[in-house]
């Protein structure tokens, strides 16, 4: 995954394109993501976006993106509203594990937030 390719899958959530971002996924890829138990395979990442998430709208801006041996490490921000109409802005790592072809076996999110 370069930056190109991050930049891509990133605004493919922002802009709500499920399926292009579900797309990016292996069929039995995962995301980790706190909060939730794992989200396993297409249709449960699918119905993350569609139903569940509690973002509404948004705009990650990525800072960094290093990729190595189908591993990709992604650091930005995101700003944007949740459904309940408060503000949401933060720092996100994201970690991605990728099958040769470039399809996400494995997303890990982290946010830069205070909680402990």
């Amino acid at each position: 995954m370069n930056l190109a390719q991050a930049q891509e899958f990133y605004d493919a959530v922002d802009t709500g394109d499920i399926a292009g971002l579900i797309g990016r996924f292996a069929p039995e890829g995962s995301y980790h993501r706190p909060g939730y138990d794992p989200l396993v395979g297409r249709e449960r990442v699918r119905r993350f976006y569609a139903e569940e998430r509690k973002i509404k709208e948004g705009r990650h801006v990525l800072e960094r993106v290093v990729a190595s041996d189908g591993l990709a490490a992604v650091h930005g921000t995101f700003s944007g509203t949740l459904h309940d109409g408060s503000p949401a802005d933060l720092r996100f790592a994201d970690f991605f594990e990728l099958t040769p072809e470039g399809l996400i076996t494995r997303r890990d999110t982290f946010f830069f937030t205070p909680l402990v």
